[in-house]
């Protein structure tokens, strides 16, 4: 049961930032987006990474690395409407 909470949980987080991602591509403004908020979370999630990499738990690693990257994507789209709004 824990491994299926811990699997949900994964899943959930590592999706979380999807249907931002597909607003700001959609919309083609960020001009919602915190980028501190975007920079705080993905510090934490590199923190995760590695303490994933210090228990060797799989499922930690994977989860914080697809979060990770999401959250670069939104990063770069957040440089990328940002520039062109100004």
């Amino acid at each position: 049961m824990w491994t299926l909470i811990g699997i949900t949980a994964a899943t959930l987080t590592m999706l979380s930032f999807i249907p931002q991602i597909i607003r700001a591509v959609r919309t083609r403004s960020v001009k919602d987006v915190s980028p501190i908020t975007l920079f705080q979370l993905s510090t934490g999630v590199a923190l995760w990474i590695a303490y994933g990499v210090h228990l060797g738990d799989r499922v930690i690693i994977t989860a914080n690395i697809v979060t990770l990257i999401t959250l670069l994507i939104l990063i770069i789209l957040y440089f990328y409407y940002g520039r062109k709004r100004t």
